[in-house]
């Protein structure tokens, strides 16, 4: 799924509509009502994590202050900025797989009437979301069955300056408020250093809890595989093994890559992946990929090379937990 820097591009999207009214909407969401949100005001957009919150009021009701998008865009280049605005609630909920994931967030919701004050918009998007303004995702190739459909729109807001915006793979819920913690988000400026550190100098191996998004909302598998690359740390390697300054150089390096990450997207330009989905790292040796996760829990594909990042074993030395 998208993670926090690609979340971010997608509210840059939605700024230059905040203060206008919804003139018709579409889509085939069936977790709302999507005709709600007609004659409604874009009033306010969000970030926390991996979740955007847009907040939508009665046309004729007073707008509110948003989000600058230039300043948003000025932060995003010097470092890790925070688009925290609004009244927080403080939320440690469990990384869990999609299916419970989504259970759980509509059991946390706490829906409101439509349009009425505080009435914020939840999207959380799947593998493959993502946001497009005034223009229609279309078909880059052939389906399985050799049609060229192009994809569903989830969700489709029309404007009265004549504008849209696209809302395509997510799933989407009623709230109050946005729910989040920005001492967890790691491109807050609140991104709470120390607890992220006392997270990963427990006994879970590394990979396990740079995912945990009670300590890390905003980073995903591709930042998890880059980094460990890049500080040549084992995935499965256990936190309390690592010197201080082995994590301290790791959680600096997932604070730089994200937003170095975010700063190419505001700016159009690619991701250089080094090890994620690669055959080979950048010194040409076999990488493995095995699909890892705490027991019970949500295994992700993870890539390492054997030789650039090492085993680490414990005393008994086990370096097998998570692999199946």
């Amino acid at each position: 799924m998208p993670e926090g820097p690609s979340v971010r591009k997608f509210q840059l999207l939605t700024l230059s509509f905040v203060g206008q009214v919804v003139a018709k909407v579409g889509g085939s969401s069936k977790k709302i009502n999507v005709n709600d949100l007609n004659a409604l005001r874009l009033q306010d957009s969000q970030v926390h994590g991996k979740n955007l919150f847009l907040a939508f009021v009665a046309a004729s009701s007073p707008l509110g202050p948003s989000v600058d998008e230039t300043e948003l865009q000025k932060e995003a280049a010097t470092g890790p900025s925070s688009l925290v605005q609004g009244k927080q609630e403080q939320v440690c909920a469990p990384l869990t797989p999609p299916q419970e994931e989504e259970l759980q967030e509509l059991q946390n919701s706490r829906p409101g009437a439509a349009g009425g004050p505080g009435s914020w918009l939840r999207f959380h998007f799947g593998l493959f979301g993502s946001i497009r303004a005034n223009e229609f995702s279309r078909a880059s190739r052939a389906n399985k069955r050799g049609d060229w459909k192009d994809p569903i729109p989830r969700l489709v807001l029309y404007f009265e300056s004549g504008g849209f915006l696209v809302f395509y793979n997510c799933r989407m819920h009623w709230c109050s408020s946005p729910v989040a913690d920005p001492t967890s988000d790691i491109l807050s400026a609140e991104f709470h250093r120390g607890r992220a550190l006392d997270a990963l100098r427990t006994s879970h191996p590394i990979c396990y809890t740079l995912l945990d998004q009670r300590y890390f909302s905003g980073l995903g598998n591709i930042i998890k595989n880059e980094v460990l690359y890049l500080v040549k740390i084992h995935p499965l390697t256990q936190g309390s093994l690592l010197a201080q300054s082995d994590l301290e150089h790791l959680l600096d390096c997932a604070i730089q890559f994200t937003s170095d990450w975010l700063q190419s997207k505001l700016q159009g330009k690619g991701l250089h992946l080094q090890i994620y989905q690669k055959e080979q790292c950048p010194l040409g040796h076999v990488v493995m990929k095995g699909a890892l996760g705490p027991p019970g829990g949500w295994k992700r594909l993870t890539w390492w090379c054997p030789q650039c990042q090492p085993a680490v074993l414990s005393g008994d030395g086990d370096l097998t937990l998570g692999i199946e």
